[in-house]
C-alpha cells in the first residue's frame, strides 16, 4: 500500500529544474533514493515535504493531498537531516521537551529507547556533538513521535560504519512494524543492504522506480555491485 505518492511534481530554479518526479514509498518497505550530488535528491524530498514550493505536481500521503491537510500528515511523517540548525547551545532534553509539545503521538518509552541505543547524552548541546551523533539526534526526534513514514535526507552522513549498520538495522525494525521509510544517499552499499525499492535520479529526471531486485536485473551487468551499475549509468 502506497502511503506516499508523488506524481509529476517539478521545481525549476535558474540553474536546476527537478522535471516531473513520480514516484510511490509503499507501507513496511524502504526506499533508497539515489543519485549523484546534484542530481535533485534534496529539491524532491523538500518539495515532498512544501519546505520549498513545488511549481507543479501533487504529494499525497495517506490518501490525502498535502495541500489543505499539511498539519495532519506531518503529525504522522518523521524528517531528518543530517545537520542540527537550530538551538545550538540548548542541552538536547530542554530541546525535546518544546518539540514534544508539538506531537500528540509523542512516545516517551521509544524516546528513552533511541536515546541509549544512540548513545547520547541529555546534557549536552547540538554544538558539543559530532557530526555523526548531530544525525542521530535528528533521527532520535523523528523515531519518537510514532512516525509511520520516514522521511530521511543523507541520514547515514558523517557515521562511522559501525553506526550506519546499527541504523540500517534499526530501518529494518522499523518497516516490520509497518513504518514506511524513504532516504537519500551517495552510499551505494547502505542501499544494497537494506533497501527494498530503489528510485533512481539523475540531473533532476527519475529514471527508474522500482524494487531493487528489478533494478538489478534490468540495469546490472553480471557481477556488477550496485555501486558500479551506478557509475556506469552516470557515463552514459
Amino acid at each position: 500500500m502506497s502511503i506516499v505518492e508523488v506524481r509529476g511534481l517539478t521545481k525549476k530554479y535558474p540553474s536546476f529544474e527537478l522535471k516531473a518526479a513520480s514516484f510511490d514509498v509503499e507501507k513496511g518497505r524502504i526506499t533508497g533514493f539515489i543519485g549523484r550530488n546534484g542530481a535533485g535528491k534534496s529539491t524532491t524530498i523538500k518539495s515532498m515535504l512544501n519546505l520549498v514550493h513545488p511549481d507543479g505536481g501533487t504529494v499525497c500521503y495517506f490518501g490525502k493531498p498535502l495541500t489543505g491537510n499539511e498539519t495532519e500528515a506531518k503529525k504522522r511523517v518523521g524528517y531528518s537531516t543530517g545537520a542540527v540548525n537550530w538551538y545550538q547551545r540548548k542541552k538536547i532534553r530542554d530541546i525535546v521537551n518544546v518539540v514534544k509539545r508539538f506531537y500528540d503521538t509523542w512516545d516517551e518509552a521509544a524516546y528513552r529507547k533511541y536515546l541509549e541505543l544512540f548513545g547520547l547524552d541529555e546534557t549536552k548541546t547540538p554544538l558539543e556533538l559530532s557530526e555523526g551523533m548531530k544525525v542521530k539526534f535528528n533521527l532520535l526526534i523523528a523515531l519518537s513521535h510514532k512516525a509511520e513514514v520516514l522521511i530521511l535526507d543523507e541520514p547515514t552522513s558523517g557515521l562511522d560504519p559501525f553506526s550506519r549498520n546499527e541504523l540500517l538495522d534499526v530501518f529494518t525494525e522499523l518497516k516490520k512494524d509497518g513504518v514506511a521509510v524513504f532516504f537519500s544517499t551517495h552510499i551505494i552499499s547502505d542501499i544494497e543492504k537494506c533497501a527494498d525499492d530503489i528510485v533512481y535520479i539523475s540531473k533532476g529526471k527519475i529514471i527508474a522506480a522500482m524494487p531493487q531486485a528489478d533494478f538489478i536485473a534490468r540495469h546490472s551487468a553480471p557481477g556488477e555491485t550496485l555501486e558500479e551499475t551506478m557509475l556506469r549509468l552516470e557515463k552514459e
